[in-house]
């Protein structure tokens, strides 16, 4: 069991499928309710995210942490906005 929050960082991250999403590269912490709100992935999986743009990850998308961190919810392809 982790024992600090920055022992997550670092941590690959995989959907509830078993797909490799990428590794953690900051967490986005509130610090008034010293809660984490959401992993930052710096260079996601291509295949996942359109055009490998970085992702912030609600902490509540989380099942398990451990070695690594499967998530229990993630869309099957994030694509970039048209537009704007």
């Amino acid at each position: 069991m982790l024992e600090e929050i920055s022992e997550i960082i670092g941590l690959q991250v995989y959907t509830h499928e078993g797909v490799f999403l990428g590794n953690v590269n900051n967490l986005i912490v509130n610090v008034e309710n010293s809660t984490v709100e959401r992993l930052f992935i710096g260079e996601p999986n291509p295949l996942l995210v359109e055009g490998a743009r970085s992702v912030a990850v609600p902490y509540r998308w989380i099942q398990s942490v451990g070695d690594v961190i499967i998530l229990k919810y993630f869309p099957k392809r994030v694509s970039l906005k048209k537009g704007k």
